[in-house]
């Protein structure tokens, strides 16, 4: 039945709607562990307990990745280049498991005063949402799918360019452990920033091949 439906959808030249809705949920996932970690710096969640449902979301994170792969073994129409699609869910796998890093050594370190990293989760935030515009885009075949992977893009390098300002107040102080402890947290949100531009580019490139 699985694949009647698929032929069906080449025949009317419909994309496979089950590759997309598994990137979707891994997005959904991911977007989960950003509003988290903003909820933990804020306080509205602990840090044992942001820590307790990050594995929880982490783990649907990966059961839609594992979907995606299994979907694309005997997809017939995807919406780019099977290639460029793994490399999309991998980035995306990579700003979930950094996001998770990011809440497990914040509930391992303690460091006070963690809503300094708002800004940073902002663009995080900004960055999942124009991902999934454009993974809807690239399903849809609109024309907009240029322009969402820029915004992604852009949201990356906004996150790096705040990382460099906080290292930067980092090292003009004393270098105590807290402060050294601040310095992880902050670069697991560069790495988020990192995969959320691989991802970008992921889509960027793929959609480029059509």
């Amino acid at each position: 039945m699985k694949r009647l439906r698929r032929i069906r959808d080449l025949m009317a030249g419909r994309m496979d709607s089950a590759v997309t809705e598994a990137l979707l949920g891994q997005l959904n996932a991911t977007k989960e562990g950003a509003w988290l970690a903003m909820a933990m710096i804020g306080g509205e969640v602990g840090r044992t307990g942001a820590h307790e449902q990050m594995r929880s979301i982490e783990h649907l994170g990966d059961e839609e990745r594992a979907r995606l792969i299994d979907e694309l073994k005997t997809a017939l129409v995807t919406p780019i280049d099977p290639e460029d699609l793994f490399r999309l869910s991998r980035s995306i796998d990579d700003v979930l498991d950094s996001l998770r890093d990011f809440v497990r050594e914040s509930h391992l370190y303690r460091v006070p005063d963690q809503i300094r990293f708002s800004p940073l989760l902002d663009q995080v935030i900004v960055g999942i949402d124009a991902l999934e515009s454009a993974v809807r885009g690239l399903a849809a075949r609109t024309a907009g799918v240029a322009a969402d992977a820029l915004e992604a893009k852009k949201a990356g390098g906004a996150i790096r360019r705040m990382y460099q300002y906080e290292i930067s107040r980092i090292f003009s102080g004393e270098l105590t452990a807290d402060v050294m402890k601040e310095r992880e947290l902050v670069r697991r949100l560069e790495i988020v920033g990192m995969a959320i531009g691989d991802a970008a580019d992921a889509i960027a490139d793929g959609a480029m091949k059509r």
